[in-house]
């Protein structure tokens, strides 16, 4: 076993070891988010005009049903780690700070479970 010192054995790892991956993965999907949204945008415009049918053709196509998916994903995820930030950051009662972000993910993965399965729903059924 080779022999560190206490600093490079800590360096990177931040108080709750996983500081560095969390921030990567909040700005990947952040940059994940922008193509997505931005499709979504100009799908959102082209269907204005239209009735629940038309949405639901729309819907019933594998591209989009897929793109808004992902959409959904990266979205509550991206959601679910910024909140999670300002609990960590802004709450300091212990107790107080793991029930918050209990319900951070708890209400990010029903929403998302919810949101999904809708849009599963309109494809399946299209």
């Amino acid at each position: 076993m080779k022999e560190q010192t206490p600093l490079s054995r800590a360096h990177g790892m931040g108080a709750a070891h996983s500081g560095v991956q969390h921030f990567w993965v909040q700005r990947l999907t952040a940059v994940a988010l922008i193509p997505l949204v931005i499709w979504f945008l100009v799908s959102l415009v082209g269907h204005v005009v239209g009735d629940y049918d038309s949405a639901r053709a729309f819907l019933s196509q594998p591209l989009a049903a897929a793109l808004l998916l992902l959409l959904i994903g990266a979205g509550f995820y991206h959601m679910k780690l910024g909140v999670q930030v300002v609990i960590e950051d802004y709450i300091h009662t212990e107790s107080t700070k793991i029930a918050l972000l209990i319900l951070n993910t708890f209400f990010a993965v029903a929403l998302g479970l919810i949101s999904a399965l809708a849009v599963l729903k309109l494809f399946i059924a299209g």
